[in-house]
C-alpha cells in the first residue's frame, strides 16, 4: 500500500528523521536563547517642574485657604508629598544649581542671582542632571528659566540639553523693571530657542503656555525612548504675568491666578504622559526654587506657617512644597516628613536610572529609602544653609535647625509692596546662636539653645567641619574643597 506515492515504512522512516531533526533543531534554539542577553528593564522617565519664589503654602494640598490646585492635589494623592523639603539655597541661581549638580552651590562658584552683567556661570566641568541621563541615551530638554550664566558656554546646550526655550535669567531682568534707573540699569529681555534669540519679551502672559506647549510636545515626540524633561517656570517671580485664560480666576488676585495656571500647566503634563501610556513609569516631582519674596506684598506667596521668605535661610526662605509621582515605585497618599534636600535628587535619580555619579565631588545623597518610606534614617548627618557670599547661616540637624550670628532681612514692622512694587525690607542682626525646634516649634518661636547645650556643641562641630571643607565667610575662613565657576576673560 502506498499514500502519494511512499510506503508506510517509508513514511516511518520520514517521521522519525522529521521528529529527529525538529528535537535537535529545539534544543539549539533554547541552547541560543540561554546566551541572549536579557531585555532590559525598561528607563524611567524624569519629568522635573521648579516654579520661582512659590511659597510653601501656595498649593492646595499643603494649606493654601484661598488658591485652588486640583492637578497638583491630585498629584499629590497619587504620588507622594514631602512636607520637610529644602530648596539649596534661598535665592534663584544659587538654588538651580544646587539642584542640577547634587552640589551646595558655594562649592561650585555659584552665589547669589546672576544677571545680564556677570561674567560667569556654571562651569564646564560640572556634571547636572541632564548631563548624567544623556550618558545613559536620554532625550533631554529645559522649557523655562535657565539662570545659571548667560555666555553661550554657561546656556542649557551646552550642559546636557538637547532642547531649550526659555530665559536666561529672572524674568524681571528688563528694562521695565520698578526700579530701572535708580538702581537698575538692565537691558531687553531675550527669548531663546537652543542658543538663538527668537524674541525681545516686551510682556510675558503667554510664556506659561508656551512653556506648557513645548513640554507637552517634547513627551509625545520622545514616548519611544527615555527623556528628562526640565520645566524651570519663570513664575510667580515678579512681574507677575498670567494668560487670559486664567485672569481673574482665584480668590488670591493675580498671584493665585499665576499658580492655577502653572497648576494647570502640570495637569497637561500629567495628561500627554497619560496618553502616551507612560504615566507608570515616569518620575514626576513639583518644587519651588526658594521661599517668596515678601517684599512684594500681594504679589508675593506664603510660606506660612513658616517664618521669613526668599532670601533668609529661616525655614520659609528654604522650606518648599515638593510633590513626587512614580507608580511604578511608590505608594501613592504617603506623606514624608524627614528631612530632604534638593542636593540629594541627583544621587537620587542616579541610582533609579542606574546612572554613573558625576567624577567630581557632590554633596548630596542617594535619599530614595527615605522617599519611598522604607526608612526613616536619612543618610545626610545636616544640611547646611548658606548665603551671599559663602556665608553659613544654619544648620539642620534632625529636629533641630541651629543659626549662628548675621545679618537678614524682615518685612516684619514694614509695609508691605502693592501691585509689583516692592516694599523696604528691614535688616537684622542676630548676634547670639539661636536653636529650634522645627518639629515642634515649626513657626521658630521660642530660641531653646540655653535648654540644650549638648545639641548646640554638636552642631558646632559638623559646622566645623563643613567650614574647613567649603569655607564660610563671616569666620573669613576658606574651604579647601571649593570649585570655581566658569568665567569669561574681558578683553
Amino acid at each position: 500500500m502506498t499514500f502519494l506515492n511512499i510506503t508506510i515504512d517509508e513514511r516511518s522512516k520520514v517521521k522519525y528523521v522529521l521528529v529527529y531533526f525538529l528535537v535537535v533543531f529545539g534544543l539549539s534554539c533554547k541552547e541560543k536563547q540561554k546566551h541572549l542577553p536579557e531585555k532590559p528593564i525598561s528607563q524611567p522617565n524624569v519629568v522635573l517642574i521648579l516654579t520661582d519664589d512659590q511659597g510653601y503654602q501656595d498649593v492646595g494640598i499643603f494649606g493654601s485657604p484661598n488658591i485652588e490646585t486640583p492637578h497638583l492635589d491630585q498629584m499629590a494623592s497619587e504620588g507622594m508629598k514631602l512636607t520637610n523639603y529644602y530648596a539649596a539655597q534661598a535665592v534663584c541661581s544659587a538654588s538651580r544649581a544646587g539642584l542640577l549638580t547634587g552640589c551646595y552651590p558655594n562649592r561650585i562658584g555659584i552665589h547669589n542671582a546672576l544677571g545680564p552683567d556677570n561674567t560667569h556661570g556654571i562651569n564646564s566641568s560640572e556634571t547636572t542632571i541632564a548631563e548624567m541621563l544623556k550618558a545613559q541615551g536620554y532625550k533631554t530638554a529645559i522649557f523655562g528659566k535657565w539662570h545659571l550664566g548667560h555666555y553661550p558656554e554657561f546656556m542649557p546646550n551646552r550642559h546636557g540639553f538637547d532642547e531649550y526655550f526659555g530665559i536666561p535669567y529672572s524674568n524681571d531682568m528688563w528694562p521695565k523693571h520698578p526700579q530701572q534707573g535708580p538702581i537698575f540699569n538692565f537691558p531687553d529681555l531675550p527669548l531663546y530657542e537652543n542658543e538663538t534669540v527668537i524674541d525681545t519679551l516686551n510682556e510675558q502672559s503667554q510664556l506659561t503656555t508656551q512653556i506648557t506647549e513645548r513640554s507637552v510636545d517634547f513627551i509625545n515626540k520622545n514616548k519611544d525612548n527615555p527623556f528628562f524633561l526640565y520645566v524651570p517656570h519663570p513664575q510667580p517671580h515678579v512681574p507677575l504675568f498670567v494668560s487670559d485664560k486664567f485672569k481673574g480666576k482665584s480668590k488670591r488676585g493675580l498671584y493665585g491666578d499665576v499658580i492655577m495656571e502653572i497648576d494647570w500647566s502640570v495637569g497637561q503634563i500629567l495628561e500627554a504622559l497619560k496618553k502616551n501610556g507612560l504615566e507608570d513609569n515616569t518620575i514626576v516631582i513639583f518644587t519651588s526654587d526658594n521661599g517668596p519674596w515678601l517684599s512684594y506684598g500681594n504679589h508675593a506667596g506664603s510660606a506660612l506657617p513658616y517664618r521669613e521668605g526668599k532670601g533668609t535661610a529661616w525655614e520659609g526662605g528654604q522650606r518648599e512644597p515638593f510633590i513626587i509621582k512614580y507608580p511604578d515605585k511608590l505608594q501613592a497618599g504617603k506623606i514624608v516628613d524627614v528631612p530632604v534636600m534638593a542636593i540629594d535628587l541627583l544621587p537620587t535619580l542616579a541610582a533609579l536610572t542606574d546612572s554613573e555619579l558625576p567624577e567630581l565631588t557632590i554633596d548630596g545623597k542617594n535619599v530614595w529609602n527615605v522617599i519611598s518610606s522604607q526608612t526613616t534614617e536619612s543618610p545626610q548627618k545636616a544640611y547646611f544653609f548658606y548665603y551671599r557670599v559663602n556665608e553659613l547661616f544654619g544648620v539642620q540637624y534632625g529636629k533641630w535647625k541651629l543659626y549662628f550670628p548675621h545679618r537678614y532681612r524682615t518685612m516684619e514692622g514694614q509695609e508691605p509692596g502693592k501691585d509689583g512694587l516692592p516694599g523696604d525690607y528691614r535688616m537684622v542682626d542676630l548676634e547670639e546662636i539661636e536653636l529650634y525646634d522645627v518639629k515642634n516649634d515649626v513657626s521658630e518661636i521660642q530660641n531653646v539653645a540655653d535648654e540644650h547645650p549638648e545639641i548646640v556643641a554638636e552642631i558646632k562641630l559638623l559646622a566645623n567641619d563643613m567650614r574647613h571643607r567649603l569655607g564660610d565667610s563671616l569666620l573669613e575662613l576658606e574651604g579647601t574643597e571649593t570649585r570655581e565657576p566658569g568665567r569669561i576673560v574681558q578683553k
